[in-house]
């Protein structure tokens, strides 16, 4: 059995730009797709990822369109293109997966096991939004205001949904993110990501793949996380296999704030929908 544990950046060309990524674990193990949510990169999962190669599953990591290495500009965005993009990469390394998707790319990966079900094997939502939230004018505009700048977002929007522990390393990944938003093309991709999220959960009554909902109890993004949590798992319980795991104390991130609860959370899921 080969393993590796190189984590420098792989890249994928597909139709617009190029992917980027990072594969560690076992080379005959079963594949785990790692995707952080709008405005992060796949470093996200710098203190999950490790757990998931030490319990046997070959781990990959992918930056959005736009996002971390990822090539900027796209001609397009939206949660649908980053599920193809999920699928395209899940090809290459050799499928089916199970996918981790945060926040928005929780909604693109419902379109990849929706469009491509042999490749998609099961799904842990990380803070997904599962139902189409209206925002007050007010807070429309506080979003666009947020989504311009890197330098609100990076200081002001992003710490405030750590809601646990903020890793050692805090300050550093801010700064790093902050420098990488003033690259050219990166702040668009930003909102770009997040679009078309409506259109992956019209795709939900197609799942038939087990998911885990994970959730942080004090998620800020949700005015009550615990209620959308079982709502979630109301509404796609009417179409598939579907948990519910609510990780204590944690906000937006629980793989970042309490990675050993986030691990798990998930690591008995994976257990079981790969048979290892």
């Amino acid at each position: 059995m080969n393993s590796s544990q190189d984590v420098s950046t792989r890249f994928l060309d597909v139709s617009g730009g190029r992917l980027a990524y990072d594969v560690t674990g076992p080379d005959d193990a079963a594949l785990v797709l790692c995707v952080a949510g709008m405005g992060d990169v796949r470093a996200a999962f710098r203190f999950l990822a490790p757990k998931l190669v030490e319990a046997g599953y070959r781990v990959a990591c992918m930056d959005q369109r736009g996002h971390g290495e990822s090539s900027a500009p796209w001609a397009g965005y939206g949660s649908p293109a980053t599920g193809e993009d999920m699928l395209a990469l899940i090809r290459h390394l050799g499928g089916p997966a199970t996918i981790i998707g945060h926040s928005n790319a929780a909604a693109a990966a419902i379109w990849a096991a929706a469009q491509e079900p042999e490749l998609v094997g099961a799904l842990a939502l990380v803070g997904p939004f599962l139902r189409d939230g209206k925002l007050s004018p007010f807070l429309s505009l506080a979003v666009k205001i947020v989504t311009c700048s890197p330098l609100i977002w990076s200081r002001l929007y992003y710490p405030s949904l750590y809601k646990a522990t903020k890793p050692a390393d805090f300050a550093d990944y801010l700064r790093a993110m902050r420098l990488s938003l003033r690259e050219p093309g990166r702040m668009a991709a930003v909102p770009g990501v997040a679009t078309q999220q409506e259109r992956c959960r019209a795709r939900i009554p197609e799942l038939r793949c087990p998911v885990r909902i994970v959730m942080g109890n004090k998620d800020p993004d949700f005015p009550d996380a615990v209620a959308a949590a079982q709502d979630g798992l109301a509404l796609m319980g009417q179409h598939t296999r579907v948990s519910l795991e609510l990780i204590a104390g944690a906000g937006h991130y629980p793989h970042v704030e309490l990675p050993e609860a986030t691990a798990a959370a998930v690591l008995p899921f994976l257990a079981d929908v790969t048979g290892a």
